[in-house]
């Protein structure tokens, strides 16, 4: 029987996509990276149980998307879980900026605390709630041809109830944020969001 494998600590971003746009998102994750004889391939420090990574097609200005998408006090107009936002913070949304939201996801009620902890106008930013469970979601927006790609990514660590119905958070989460996306999509096309 050999040793066993060796690894070195070292730190890596929190997001791949985030890194790709340069927007700094505090405390990285740490990282045990393999060394070459390890056939696990490593293995990270708080990975998040549950990923969702969805993309939608906006025939709209990415000024026009981002404004409508990062002012979360607009959520209850597009998001199907959001019964009421309200921002808590003073001054104009960028990092640092802190909203409170009532909603219901898969049932139940939920109320939570977000901080924005990313904020690159026109080119995305990121946010952080730790109720009912740590969960952080990064959007990006790139103008392409047909109006504005808009990139989500969420991590959530679910516990719990939650963390009870992993597999079925999964599908939830990812179609609810799908199905949000594409009606944002809609109504903007529409002109139907208020101003």
């Amino acid at each position: 029987m050999g040793s066993p494998p060796s690894h070195r600590l070292t730190r890596s971003p929190k997001g791949a996509v985030a890194l790709y746009i340069g927007l700094t998102v505090p405390a990285p994750r740490l990282r045990f990276e393999a060394a070459a004889d390890d056939p696990t391939g490593g293995k990270e420090i708080g990975d998040p149980m549950v990923r969702a990574e969805l993309n939608v097609t906006i025939k709209r200005p990415v000024e026009e998307v981002f404004a409508t998408m990062s002012d979360a006090s607009k959520n209850e107009e597009w998001v199907s879980g959001v019964r009421e936002t309200t921002k808590t913070s003073e001054g104009p949304i960028g990092v640092g900026t802190t909203y409170h939201s009532v909603g219901k996801f898969l049932g139940r009620r939920m109320e939570s605390d977000i901080t924005y902890t990313a904020f690159e106008p026109n080119r995305g930013y990121a946010f952080e709630t730790t109720t009912p469970f740590p969960i952080t979601a990064t959007f990006t927006f790139e103008p392409v041809a047909e109006g504005t790609r808009v990139d989500q990514t969420v991590d959530a660590e679910p516990g719990g109830f939650f963390k009870l119905a992993a597999p079925l958070l999964v599908v939830a989460a990812k179609r609810q944020f799908q199905n949000d996306l594409d009606n944002l999509r809609d109504l903007m096309e529409a002109d139907a969001l208020g101003d």
